[in-house]
């Protein structure tokens, strides 16, 4: 090792323990406005929200379909090392699907808080109507949650205890089976997130078939990034092998970009330059009304130029920096995506129809709430403190020749 190099590893070990101080902080913070803010949407209901009788959805809905994107994309890529064995991922596939199984929780509270009555959800369990594109959604994330506890209890037995050549073998096959039974699942739930859009035909601006390819591609890029990012600055031992998974990684990471970017050209571009289809007029104001930023900086700049640039660097905490702004940046797209299909009235003139003596309830224009977004911080707090107790308590980031230290042992 050379000297550069000795004085290199403590200052880096000095660095990522202050990160560490720095993001409890955070997380503190967090903690305390959003656990006030959950007390008062569990006390006072959704009067302190910025909803109107025409915006019926806003921040917690874009949370709820960032998170199960989050879930989605994870989980795919654990598919990766369980279905089409690729070994170069294998240190990452029980991270892969713990974070799947935290951001699934946190999808599901964000749209728990949304509900009007929140003590009804289960009567779609009891009561269901199977025309219904959002009751196959609920019954499909109970089946995902199941199957993504099983082969992740699977994933971390097969890990941490003492297991024979034939014990190895045999929790192989079942991860296989489980990993294959949950990546049409997952397909099919999170495209049918886009279809559940899709199907608003009120709604032009959802009202598109695309929709379901674009969710997946989206939750493949933002749980890709997430995994990676966490990969970074959270995995206790810093070796080669490490700095290969975090450049093959990167590189998923940088296409995933490319394609979601031709993905969304395709999507925007016809209509927003021939001011064709019913949907070019919100298109044109997704891009160019008073929201321009949400698009051109915070996607474009931060969650496109600049990651691509940081993710082609050798150095690989500058490559999880891009991955983390991939992650946290696509939420952008998330709001960019509900938001902008309420906004206009259904009929011309509408909003000028009726008198609104209480004062905004009648409304068109939206604009999140402190409230709401202390509510998602608040879900986000939760997130971070499950994810911990899990990297804690958990064999998550162990390294995988100890394991076929075992298989050979075995």
């Amino acid at each position: 090792m050379t000297a550069n190099a000795q004085v290199r590893q403590p200052a880096t070990a000095a660095v990522l323990s202050g990160l560490r101080y720095g993001l409890f902080a955070i997380w503190l913070l967090a903690a305390i406005a959003g656990g006030y803010a959950i007390a008062q949407r569990l006390l006072l209901g959704e009067r302190l929200a910025a909803y109107s009788s025409y915006i019926p959805w806003g921040l917690w809905v874009s949370a709820y379909i960032f998170f199960i994107g989050l879930s989605a994309g994870a989980f795919l890529l654990s598919s990766l090392v369980y279905v089409f064995r690729l070994r170069q991922f294998e240190r990452v596939g029980p991270l892969a699907l713990f974070v799947a199984v935290v951001t699934l929780a946190m999808a599901l509270l964000s749209i728990l808080f949304d509900l009007g009555h929140m003590e009804r959800f289960w009567e779609v369990y009891v009561r269901p109507q199977w025309h219904s594109m959002m009751a196959w959604m609920v019954w499909l994330y109970t089946a995902y949650f199941v199957l993504l506890v099983a082969e992740l209890g699977v994933a971390l037995h097969r890990r941490s205890s003492e297991r024979s050549s034939s014990q190895l073998l045999r929790d192989d096959r079942i991860l296989l089976v489980l990993g294959s039974i949950g990546v049409p699942l997952a397909v099919a739930f999170h495209g049918g997130v886009g279809a559940l859009f899709a199907t608003v035909v009120a709604r032009e601006y959802w009202n598109t078939a695309v929709f379901p390819i674009l969710f997946l591609s989206g939750a493949l890029l933002s749980g890709s990034g997430l995994l990676m990012a966490i990969v970074v600055f959270l995995w206790p031992r810093r070796d080669a092998a490490w700095r290969q998974l975090v450049a093959d990684l990167a590189r998923v990471v940088a296409g995933l970009v490319l394609l979601e970017l031709l993905l969304e050209f395709a999507e925007y571009s016809i209509p927003a330059w021939y001011q064709v289809g019913p949907q070019s007029s919100l298109i044109v104001y997704v891009l160019f009304g008073p929201y321009w930023y949400v698009f051109w900086v915070v996607y474009g700049l931060f969650g496109v130029a600049v990651p691509l640039v940081l993710l082609t660097r050798r150095d690989p905490f500058v490559r999880g920096i891009g991955a983390a702004l991939v992650a946290v940046t696509f939420f952008a797209v998330r709001l960019d995506l509900v938001i902008p299909g309420l906004v206009t009235p259904e009929l011309r003139g509408l909003e000028r129809a009726y008198l609104d003596p209480i004062g905004g309830r009648l409304s068109y224009l939206y604009s999140p709430s402190v409230f709401e977004w202390q509510v998602t911080l608040g879900v986000v707090a939760i997130g971070a403190a499950l994810f911990y107790l899990g990297q804690r308590f958990l064999p998550l980031m162990t390294d995988v020749r100890e394991d076929r230290s075992k298989e050979r042992a075995g």
